[in-house]
C-alpha cells in the first residue's frame, strides 16, 4: 500500500497528514499483467481464514488476501520509515478544509475491477460511488459488521440513515448522506462531524477496501456476506478457496501495474533496491498459501524447501534465531531473515471495576503499584519470550507516531520495596504466608487465562513473580473467545492483554485506557478524569510535539494510579528462502506480496 513521486497534501489552515507520494496506481500502467505465472510463491497461514468479505472478517489473515484483491484509497509506502501513507487508488493526498472537516478525494480514471459474472460481460470501472457504497456498509446495521468502528459516529448525516434503519429494519443505500457523497464519477467528498487527524489512515485500513454493489447483491448469503467471491481491483483475484486448508490467489491479468520506485530508508533497505528498481509489478503469478496450525509441520515444510516463505512465531523462534540472529546453519543455506518491531504492545491490566483490585483509593493504587513493581519485564523476555521481545516502557510502540525514545517508567523494579509499600498499607501476612487486604479478609488475586500452553507459562510466571511478595494467585482458564467476552463486560480481576497498530498513530494506543471505551477496547475498565479530559485535548491536535507532551503527561497519569503494566513489542520474524527477492517484512501491510520477486 505505498509508492514515490512527492506529492504533499494539500493543507488548508493547521491541519497536516503523514506523508507525501503517489501509490502505484498513479504510476504508467501496462495492458497486460506482467506477473509471470511460472513464479510460484509458497506461503503458509498458522490459523485458518475466515472469508473474502471485507465487512465480514477481521482476523490477520484474511486480511491478507484483502490486500491482495481490494484497494483502499491509500495504503503505506513499502520502505519508509517513519511509515508514511501514500495514495492508492486516489491521485494524491486529499485536500482537507480549514476546520478539518471536509476531505476531498480525487479517484484514478482507468482502474477496473477484476472480470465477473456479477457485472454480465461488461468492464467495470471504479467509481466514487464505490467508495460510498462501501463506507456505508460498514455500517449497516442487519451486517453487525467487526468493523464498524472505522466510521462509527464519524459521517455527518449518517445518524439519520440508521435511525430509520432502526425503524424499517432496514438499511437504505441509496438514501443520501450528507457526509458521504460522489459529486462526480471521480471525487468522493467526507464531511466529518468533528476533526480527526488519523481518518486517511483508517481509509488504509483492509475493511475500507472498495467493494462493488453488484457482486456484492450477485453473491451475498444469508447474513449479507459475500465471503466466496471476492471481486476487487487489485494485483490478485481468488483462483480456488478450500476453507481452512489452501487458498490460490493468481495474479489479474488486468491489474494496472507499477514500476518498482521505492526509497531505501536503511543500508538493508538499500540493497532491495539495488534488485528491485525499475521491475514491473507484481512480478508473481501465483500465490499457493496452505494453513498448518502446527510449528513443525510449518518448520519442517520451510526445512525442505516446501514452503518459501513464512512468520515464525512460538517455539519456532527459537529453532532459527540466537540473540536476534539468524543461526549459522540457516544462514550457510541462503535464509533470509526479516526481522521487525512490531507496533504493537504486550501488557497486563487490573479491572478499575473490581472490588479487589479497582478503585482511585490510596491503599488500591499501593497493591496494583507493588505488583507492578514485583514484575521483571526484562526476566519475562529472558524466559517466556526467549529474547524474542523489546522491554516497553510506553504505551506508544516503536515505530508508531508520537512514540518517545527517551521516556521511561517511574516504576523501578524492586520486589524489596514492593513488599515494603504493602506493609504499609496494612496488606499484612496471615498465619498462613499470605498477604490479607486491609480488612484483614483474603487477599487473591485471580488472573484470567487462555487454554494455551503459552497462557499456563505466562500465568506460573506470574504467580512466582507474587509468590515473592505473598500474594496469593489463582487461575481462571478459559477459550480465548469467552476471555474477551469477559473483559469486555468488566468481569475479569487481573489480565494479560495485546494491541497490535490499526493504524500507526499513537492515538489508537492510548484510546486504550479512554473511560468512554470501556465495554469496547479499554479492557482494564478504566476511567481516570485526568486522563479522559487530556484524551479529548488531543483528539484535536495534529501530531506535533504539543500533542506528544499531552501523551507523556497521560503515560504519567497511568503510572501514579497503575491500572496497567507496560511490557514489551514483540518481534515479528520472517524467513524466507534464498529464491525470494526484496522481501521486507512490513508494520503495517499484512501481505508485501506485490512488492517482491522470486528467482526462477
Amino acid at each position: 500500500m505505498r509508492d514515490n513521486l512527492n506529492r504533499t497534501l494539500i493543507q488548508r489552515g493547521g491541519w497536516v497528514l503523514l506523508g507525501s507520494a503517489l501509490f502505484v496506481g498513479a504510476l504508467p500502467t501496462f495492458a497486460q499483467s506482467s506477473a509471470d505465472p511460472n513464479k510460484i510463491l509458497r506461503y503458509v497461514f498458522p490459523v485458518a481464514e475466515t472469508g473474502f468479505d471485507p465487512a465480514g472478517t477481521q482476523d490477520l489473515y484474511s486480511a491478507h488476501v484483502h490486500n491482495s484483491i481490494f484497494e483502499g484509497l491509500y495504503t503505506y509506502d513499502y520502505l519508509a520509515s517513519p511509515l508514511k501513507l501514500v495514495p492508492r487508488t486516489a491521485v494524491a493526498l486529499p485536500d482537507v478544509s480549514q476546520d478539518g472537516l471536509t476531505y476531498t478525494f480525487k479517484i484514478q480514471k482507468g482502474i477496473y475491477f477484476a472480470k465477473d459474472a456479477a457485472f454480465k460481460g461488461k468492464a467495470r470501472e471504479l467509481t466514487a460511488e464505490d467508495y460510498v457504497y462501501s463506507y456505508k456498509r460498514l455500517l449497516d446495521p442487519a451486517l453487525r459488521s467487526p468493523n464498524s468502528w472505522l466510521f462509527d459516529g464519524k459521517f455527518l448525516g449518517m445518524d439519520k440513515v440508521l435511525e430509520q434503519a432502526k425503524k424499517t429494519g432496514k438499511f437504505n443505500y441509496d438514501l443520501p448522506v450528507t457526509g458521504l457523497s460522489a459529486p462526480d464519477r471521480y471525487t468522493l467528498v467526507i464531511k466529518l462531524i468533528q476533526p480527526d487527524q488519523n481518518f486517511p489512515m483508517l481509509l488504509a485500513h483492509q475493511p475500507a477496501g472498495a467493494v462493488a454493489r453488484e457482486v456484492i447483491e450477485y453473491y451475498r448469503d444469508q447474513s449479507g456476506f459475500a465471503m466466496k467471491n471476492p471481486v476487487g481491483t487489485g494485483p490478485y483475484v481468488l483462483a480456488k478457496w478450500v476453507p481452512g486448508s489452501r487458498i490460490i490467489l493468481k495474479a489479474n491479468p488486468d491489474f494496472r501495474g507499477f514500476i518498482w520506485d521505492f526509497k531505501a530508508s536503511s543500508p538493508e533497505d538499500q540493497k532491495i533496491v539495488n534488485v528491485m528498481k525499475g521491475k514491473k509489478m507484481p512480478q508473481i503469478g501465483v500465490i499457493d498459501i496452505q494453513v498448518m496450525e502446527e510449528e513443525q509441520s510449518r518448520w519442517l515444510s520451510f526445512s525442505k524447501n516446501e514452503t518459501d516463505l513464512f512468520v515464525l512465531g512460538g517455539d519456532l523462534t527459537a529453532q532459527a534465531i540466537e540473540n536476534g540472529q539468524l543461526k549459522p546453519e540457516l544462514v550457510k543455506k541462503g535464509v533470509q531473515l526479516s526481522r521487525i518491531a512490531d507496533p504493537s504492545i504486550d501488557y497486563h491490566y487490573w479491572n478499575m471495576q473490581n472490588p479487589v483490585v479497582g478503585g482511585l483509593s490510596k491503599e488500591k493504587i499501593a497493591l496494583r503499584r507493588a505488583m507492578a513493581m514485583a514484575y521483571s519485564a526484562d526476566n519475562q523476555i529472558k524466559i517466556l519470550s526467549k529474547g524474542d521481545a523489546k522491554k516497553l516502557q510506553y504505551p506508544i510502540p516503536y515505530g508508531v507516531v508520537g512514540y518517545d525514545p527517551n521516556y521511561r517508567s517511574s516504576i523501578p523494579y524492586s520486589p524489596k520495596a514492593a513488599n515494603l509499600l504493602l506493609d504499609r498499607y496494612h496488606y499484612k501476612v496471615g498465619a498462613d504466608g499470605w498477604r490479607t487486604l486491609p480488612n484483614g479478609k483474603p487477599l487473591v488475586i485471580e488472573m484470567t487465562i487462555g487454554n494455551t500452553a503459552r497462557s499456563q507459562q505466562g500465568a506460573e510466571f506470574w504467580k512466582r513473580t507474587l509468590d515473592g511478595i505473598k500474594i496469593k494467585m489463582t487461575t481462571n482458564a478459559m477459550p480465548f473467545a469467552e476471555g474477551i467476552k469477559a473483559e469486555k463486560q468488566c468481569k475479569t480481576m487481573f489480565k494479560a492483554s495485546a494491541w497490535i497498530a490499526d493504524y500507526p498513530d499513537a492515538d489508537n494506543f492510548m484510546q486504550l485506557f479512554y473511560g468512554k471505551n470501556i465495554h469496547a477496547t479499554n479492557n482494564g475498565c478504566m476511567k481516570i478524569p485526568e486522563y479522559d479530559r487530556l484524551y479529548e485535548q488531543t483528539q484535536k491536535m495534529r501530531p506535533s510535539p504539543e500533542r506528544d507532551a499531552l501523551y507523556r503527561k497521560m503515560a504519567r497519569i497511568m503510572e501514579v494510579y497503575m491500572p496497567v503494566q507496560m511490557e514489551s513489542t514483540r518481534y515479528r520474524n520472517a524467513l524466507a528462502q534464498p529464491k525470494v527477492i526484496g522481501f521486507k517484512k512490513h508494520p503495517i501491510i499484512p501481505s508485501e506480496w506485490m512488492y517482491f520477486d522470486l528467482k526462477k
